[in-house]
């Protein structure tokens, strides 16, 4: 008895101490991608003015991570920001530096605007292969929670399911638009799907869909992708008591926000966005903290995952109508190349890193694919370039020497560009060591503009760095007309071995432009097979440069155009190009040395499809709208697809505007259609809102056609 007694805790206490000591497996990973958050939203990160946003869960996750003061976001814009983290490739060098794209160049006004966009890709390619491919081949499971945003609408193709991930979720959460922002607040009743919970926040699915992907693969090792909407607008809040919390905090009237050019972070909607944001993310945190380690007895699960908790570009200061946060002391925000428009909250924590270590080392968010792939022991891609670097030895050593982050050719890296060649900014930056310089490209008789702006953003001294001029508000290009030029002969290289693509001056502007009317014009044009030529004019102005702008899938509702450079003949005036198979429909671009683009035929944006403007290879195309204004005033979320929810409460409202006598029921002269006696259950005569609603519940079922709970543009349109 002794003999078996002895035997069987022996073995007890060895497999207790087998456990114990068993081998540390392949780490986990979760990047927490915010939407919009900007660098003075998170109460950790105040410099100046203290930031009335609460984020306890987020300034207790500082403490346990290295925190970056100098954080950067890829683009100054979500897309681009996201290809490139997934992808690893420089938003220059995708041909992806905007939301949308995927279409032929036009000015935004034929003749008021100055300058036009480039070319620039609709999304990332369905061949790229990205980071959830790379770590699939080390036997990570790979899943995707929110916004994606890497196609030219949420919902096109490429899906996540196309580019390597195995589980996704886009459900909007809290962010589903709401009617009325001062009602319909979330409750506590069973039915409603943004309940409260004990705490009274209300429910986020999309944090709920992250929660869960974590739940069913804890015994596996994962990579979650958690792209939360929050904080992107609309700027709205589910939860009354936070708003309330806000309004009685700011001394402010939720009825009336201020406008944009009011300073500060004075709006109540925002402020409780930015707590609801914390909220979840300590959600997810708490998950972690609490959850055992199926593949590692003994551990918890936040012990062997490494977190990385960012935003996608600086905050987005304002609406047309309403500021929405400030990102003072920093110059601008999200559409601009300033650092108000890059500069992003970043932490990092994980096994081997140690907590609470606060960096001034200038990051990027391009250095998350190698980062990652290095930490969990992951190959890299054969014959992929990665345009960002490795942080494993910053991160695992000393997080606060730059000295650290080396780049491919084993040097230290010191250097940062940006490309944004769009919208009101048109520009390029570049930061080099404490100096910034920004490329404006619409500088001829603008007003002062300057072609070029320097700024000392810092000034170090060995291992001491001090603020000088992190707004950007002294320009030294004057001063320091050498170091000006240097740095921008520096991003000319870089753009050039990136091959990207600039804006180009309009020969339509009303105003004068030099040169404007020496743009070259197309004479005319032939077709033989496959092959194309335009004959072409010189006006003054030699032709530099001709492009082909293709698509082909004309006249579908994602529509997307190419891009493919043509070959000119000098010596005939002709510019030919082959057409790529299955090409539908083509214009071609001309560009010549003064930067004028001329397109053939004449393109301008309207609310139907590009190809009703250009030359056809198969017959007139359908006249699609982009999107039809059917879709568009029910869709009330802007995500491209309309919900039972959307589609009901656009025409609920119909019943108040009928019932004329406002006794709460319609009559038959009231709502004089043929659903009436279909909707008349209970043959009263007489509709009530729920029987009137139900119309558009039945509506809305036959429009669903393949029942995933959204109607498309094709849906409600056809």
């Amino acid at each position: 008895m002794n003999y078996h007694f002895f035997l069987i805790l022996f073995v007890s206490f060895a497999i207790l101490g087998n456990q114990a000591h068993a081998e540390q497996p392949k780490p986990n990973v979760i990047l927490i991608l915010t939407d919009d958050l900007g660098w003075q939203d998170l109460k950790c990160y105040d410099i100046d003015e203290p930031s009335p946003m609460e984020t306890p869960n987020l300034d207790a996750f500082a403490k346990k991570s290295v925190m970056f003061w100098q954080a950067y976001s890829p683009a100054p814009t979500c897309a681009p920001s996201r290809c490139a983290i997934i992808s690893g490739n420089h938003p220059a060098r995708a041909q992806k530096t905007h939301v949308v794209g995927g279409a032929p160049p036009t000015p935004h006004n034929k003749k008021g605007a100055r300058m036009m966009d480039p070319w620039y890709s609709g999304r990332m390619p369905e061949d790229e292969f990205t980071l959830a491919r790379a770590l699939k081949q080390n036997g990570y499971v790979t899943g995707h929670s929110g916004k994606w945003h890497i196609a030219i609408d949420h919902h096109a193709f490429p899906q996540p399911t196309d580019v390597g991930f195995d589980y996704s979720r886009s459900h909007r959460g809290v962010q589903t638009g709401m009617k009325d922002r001062l009602s319909g607040f979330a409750t506590d009743a069973e039915e409603d799907p943004f309940r409260l919970d004990e705490n009274g926040y209300p429910l986020d699915q999309t944090n709920q869909d992250a929660l869960t992907f974590l739940q069913e693969n804890k015994d596996k090792p994962f990579f979650l992708y958690y792209a939360t909407w929050l904080v992107h607008s609309p700027i709205q809040t589910r939860c009354k008591a936070l708003l309330d919390k806000y309004v009685d905090k700011l001394g402010v009237d939720p009825r009336h926000t201020v406008t944009r050019e009011t300073a500060g972070q004075l709006n109540p909607y925002y402020c409780a966005m930015v707590e609801m944001l914390d909220y979840y993310s300590g959600e997810l945190f708490d998950y972690l903290d609490e959850t055992d380690d199926p593949r590692w007895p003994g551990h918890k699960l936040s012990e062997n995952t490494y977190v990385i908790f960012t935003s996608d570009n600086g905050g987005m200061e304002g609406g047309p109508k309403e500021r929405y946060t400030d990102n003072n002391p920093l110059d601008r925000g999200k559409i601009s190349a300033k650092e108000g428009g890059t500069r992003v909250p970043l932490f990092i924590a994980g096994p081997g890193i140690q907590p609470g270590v606060q960096s001034d080392v200038m990051v990027n968010g391009l250095d998350f694919y190698p980062t990652i792939l290095a930490l969990t022991g992951s190959s890299k891609p054969a014959d992929k370039q990665l345009d960002g670097c490795d942080l494993s030895h910053l991160l695992l050593n000393d997080p606060t020497n730059p000295a650290l982050v080396k780049q491919a050719d084993g040097t230290t890296r010191d250097t940062m560009m940006w490309h944004f060649p769009h919208g009101v900014a048109l520009e390029s930056t570049i930061r080099i060591g404490d100096y910034k310089l920004i490329r404006n490209y619409d500088h001829v008789n603008n007003d002062g503009t300057d072609e070029l702006e320097l700024f000392q953003l810092y000034q170090t001294n060995g291992n001491q760095q001090r603020r000088v001029d992190i707004e950007e508000a002294k320009n030294l290009a004057a001063a320091m007309p050498e170091k000006a030029e240097a740095m921008n002969q520096r991003l000319t290289e870089m753009l050039t071995e990136m091959n990207a693509s600039y804006p180009s001056y309009n020969p339509d502007y009303h105003g004068d432009l030099p040169g404007k009317h020496n743009a070259c014009t197309v004479l005319s044009h032939q077709k033989q097979g496959n092959e194309v030529k335009f004959r072409y004019q010189e006006n003054g102005a030699a032709l530099a440069r001709a492009d082909l702008i293709y698509t082909l899938n004309g006249g579908d509702r994602n529509e997307e155009w190419f891009r493919k450079p043509a070959t000119i003949l000098r010596d005939k005036k002709l510019v030919s190009v082959k057409l790529p198979p299955q090409t539908t429909h083509y214009v071609i671009n001309l560009i010549d040395e003064n930067n004028f683009l001329r397109s053939y035929p004449e393109i301008n944006r309207t609310n139907q499809a590009y190809s009703t403007q250009a030359l056809s290879v198969t017959g007139e195309p359908k006249a699609v709208a982009r999107p039809s204004a059917s879709m568009a005033e029910k869709d009330a979320d802007n995500d491209g697809r309309v919900s039972q929810t959307e589609y009901i409460n656009h025409f609920s409202a119909g019943f108040d505007r009928k019932d004329r006598n406002k006794d709460g029921v319609l009559t038959p002269d009231e709502h004089a259609h043929p659903s009436f006696t279909i909707a008349d259950t209970d043959e009263d005569k007489q509709l009530t809102r729920a029987e009137f609603v139900s119309i558009f519940t039945r509506q809305f079922g036959r429009l669903d056609r393949d029942k995933n709970g959204f109607i498309t543009a094709d849906e409600i349109d056809r």
